[in-house]
């Protein structure tokens, strides 16, 4: 007897706990809208939207290799299954055209679609809900102007629960906290600025930082500590920045603003849309950025600093208007063992360009001041060896070769240990035999997204085009 109240007790306590579970998750409809008209939108307010939108890199998540601009699509790898970006252009059948203002705010401040959904947190309303009143404004005026796309959204790969959205619910519960972003009243305005744009609508963390077994960020100490982004390591912004040379608020807003940094080299990857949208807006917001960020990273010690000055004081950088080494010439050949494959191999195809000396973003980086050489894992530099830099499409813009069809496997791994060795003062890499076959794998795919989407390497600074 006592054994049966207590399997109903039990009973109850689940059914109750669901009930209390699925009354806190559920949320209401919002009524749809007729499409508001273009002409109700002042211009300034969408000329804002347009910049907040460049912040969030919207256009690049939202728009599949090959298609319209924000009509969704493009598949979002997550450890837990492929989501589909969904269609924010203003059709009102497919994207968001029948939301009102109300129902865009909520989707940004607390992840929940107009229909009352709750949106997966590859959307990063974790970041979004820090976003202002006045700005969600902005954006919802500028993408409710924006070309009207019939684009049906793809259904999203997850397995059983992921795909019952009540259970983001909980996730939220656990790893979400809603509220819009504070000042700090012991910072100036600029600094300010850097950590609304970055913790907000930039969503720096999201590729920068760790994640838990549940895909939420890691936050405390592990805020900014690097993380890793469709191949890519996305590096340390904090304290643990392993940039040889570190970076300053000068040199920082520079690499945001163009996409390079002499000291530094060129945005690659995920970042490089990330740059050719910041480069459309004025530099002080860039600057701002830089502000925050190199303040997260400290003052470098005393050991890193002198290390730094070394290579500085090193580095062969001709001064503009001097005749440089073209591509395909050194000014000083490169000694290297023929024992030593790794040696080799870097003497043939690499230090033509990396030790010229011809200055950024046309030449190759010292290899000795490349975060990627002395950052964490060797994806990095694993993806561009494969696949190279490719130059942005009908503009000038510096360009790298991709090495797949020509160096195997095993090459690449003995180029790698040779770079590590010789132009970092770190421990070898672990094996990246794993690295490399990865890497190769969907080098085909990659390669031709980052031609579609604008992923390439930033072009000439000086014509660029916002690429909304």
């Amino acid at each position: 007897m006592k054994l049966r109240h207590a399997g109903l007790g039990l009973l109850a306590i689940v059914v109750f706990g669901a009930a209390g579970f699925t009354a806190y998750a559920w949320e209401s409809e919002i009524a749809p809208v007729e499409r508001a008209a273009s002409e109700r939108f002042e211009p300034a307010l969408v000329k804002q939207g347009a910049d907040l939108a460049a912040v969030g890199n919207c256009v690049v998540c939202h728009t599949a290799p090959g298609g319209k601009p924000f009509a969704g699509g493009l598949p979002l790898p997550t450890p837990f299954g492929t989501i589909y970006a969904t269609n924010i252009t203003p059709d009102p059948e497919t994207g968001i055209g029948r939301w009102s203002e109300a129902a865009f705010t909520r989707s940004m401040r607390v992840g929940v679609d107009r229909e009352g959904r709750h949106l997966y947190p590859a959307f990063p309303y974790d970041h979004f809900t820090l976003v202002s009143d006045a700005d969600n404004r902005a954006l919802y005026a500028y993408l409710m102007t924006r070309e009207p796309v019939v684009a049906e959204p793809l259904p999203n790969e997850l397995p059983f629960p992921l795909n019952v959205r009540l259970v983001l619910a909980g996730w939220k519960l656990l790893f979400f906290r809603e509220g819009t972003f504070e000042a700090d009243p012991a910072k100036d305005d600029v600094w300010n600025r850097g950590a609304y744009l970055a913790e907000g609508l930039g969503h720096c963390s999201a590729c920068h930082s760790p994640r838990n077994l549940l895909g939420a960020e890691k936050r405390g100490d592990d805020h900014l500590a690097g993380g890793e982004s469709e191949g890519w390591t996305a590096y340390a912004l904090n304290a643990a920045s392993p940039a040889p040379i570190p970076w300053d608020v000068d040199s920082l807003t520079h690499y945001l603003h163009q996409g390079w940094e002499a000291r530094h080299g060129i945005a690659r990857g995920p970042m490089a849309p990330v740059n050719a949208n910041l480069g459309t807006l004025p530099e002080a917001e860039s600057r701002a950025i830089a502000t925050y960020i190199v303040s997260l990273m400290g003052e470098p010690s005393p050991e890193r600093r002198q290390r730094a000055e070394t290579l500085t004081a090193e580095a062969t950088i001709h001064p503009p208007g001097a005749v440089v080494p073209s591509a395909g010439s050194q000014t000083v050949p490169v000694a290297h063992d023929s024992a030593d494959r790794g040696a080799a191999i870097y003497a043939a195809a690499c230090s033509t360009c990396h030790d010229a000396g011809r200055p950024l973003p046309y030449g190759g980086l010292r290899l000795d001041h490349s975060t990627a050489i002395s950052g964490p894992t060797p994806a990095n530099p694993i993806n561009v060896v494969l696949n190279g830099i490719p130059a942005p499409e009908g503009e000038r813009g510096p360009i790298m070769p991709g090495y797949a069809g020509a160096l195997d496997d095993g090459q690449i791994a003995d180029l790698l240990a040779y770079m590590r060795r010789t132009y970092s003062d770190k421990p070898p890499w672990d094996d990246p035999a794993d690295l490399i076959a990865e890497a190769r794998a969907r080098g085909a795919e990659n390669g031709q997204r980052s031609l579609d989407t604008g992923s390439a390497a930033p072009a000439n600074p000086s014509k660029r085009e916002p690429t909304w």
